[in-house]
């Protein structure tokens, strides 16, 4: 099982980013995808996930609204938007796999990447 994470960088305030998850070695079609991220000195979090045919979806108090999440199962890829970004969106975000349903409890998810970095700057 593998995932790989691209789409960080840095960004202004107010900005956008579309983060993307690529899933290999497994049915990625049978598996939830959550999205965490950790900020330096803070522990992980969990931001959104979403279960089969994009359904159940969850997202952290913090970014509704602001950040969506989606999969498109034919490029086994999951993606989140994220629009309206704050500094403190900024950290270390992955992405994890895990048999449905699954939230947002990093502790529920086996299989992890590597993460990207986002940095929102002022």
């Amino acid at each position: 099982v593998q995932l790989v994470e691209s789409g960080g960088g840095l960004v202004q305030p107010g900005g956008s980013l579309r983060l993307s998850c690529i899933g290999s070695g497994f049915t990625f079609d049978d598996y939830a995808i959550g999205w965490f991220r950790q900020a330096p000195g803070k522990e992980r979090e969990g931001v959104s996930s979403i279960n089969l045919s994009d359904s159940p979806t969850y997202y952290a108090d913090s970014v509704k609204g602001r950040f969506t999440i989606s999969r498109d199962n034919l490029k086994n890829t999951v993606y989140l938007r994220m629009n309206s970004l704050k500094p403190e969106d900024s950290a270390v975000y992955y992405c994890a796999a895990t048999p449905p349903v699954a939230g947002l409890d990093s502790n529920d998810y086996d299989h992890w990447g590597q993460g990207t970095q986002v940095t929102v700057f002022t």
